[in-house]
């Protein structure tokens, strides 16, 4: 019986459509997920979040999608309303399915008018430019990590020079309790 090594497989390529005018290779692809502040865009859980900022407070879903459906189809539209006025609060975000779609309205759209306003266009969702940020490379939102909320002795998350375990002997540590810290 012929092993796996043996037997020659078939392997499926990816159809290149050379009407694509975004190329497919890796560093193409990180250029086309770079925003206008050099970070770079993440894709949401479901598709690619675009934010239109600077919308007039009249604008619509209708308006949203006449401007920004030319450049793919439009999975989602969200404005939100300011609830006192029942105007929109300035921003948009829309998703789109692909890079390449979220790419195009971002270029073809921002600093473009909408309602006799220029709107700003990018990605909703970034990683920090290196070098930029909080120095927080594992990211956390801006809160601190390990737990420590001020309690006095607390090691909950956090990495000590202690082992885990609170066993006398069990590793690493001097027998001494958070009391006695």
């Amino acid at each position: 019986m012929p092993t796996t090594s043996d037997v020659e497989m078939d392997v499926d390529v990816p159809e290149s459509s050379s009407s694509t005018a975004y190329p497919t290779d890796t560093a193409a692809k990180l250029a086309m997920m770079q925003t206008h502040a050099k970070a770079t865009a993440v894709r949401s859980i479901e598709g690619w979040i675009v934010m239109v900022t600077n919308v007039h407070e009249e604008a619509d879903e209708e308006a949203i999608h006449d401007k920004f459906g030319e450049f793919g189809e439009i999975r989602n539209v969200h404005l939100n309303l300011d609830r006192r006025t029942g105007y929109v609060k300035g921003y948009a975000l829309i998703e789109y399915t692909t890079l390449e779609e979220a790419r195009a309205a971002i270029d073809g759209a921002h600093n473009t008018e909408l309602l006799d306003q220029n709107v700003q266009v990018d990605f909703a969702f970034v990683r920090p430019p290196p070098g930029k940020g909080n120095n927080n490379a594992g990211g956390g939102g801006g809160t601190l990590r390990g737990g420590d909320r001020g309690q006095r002795g607390s090691n909950r998350g956090a990495r000590s020079g202690r082992s885990r375990s609170r066993s006398p002997g069990a590793g690493g540590g001097s027998g001494a309790k958070d009391e006695d810290l």
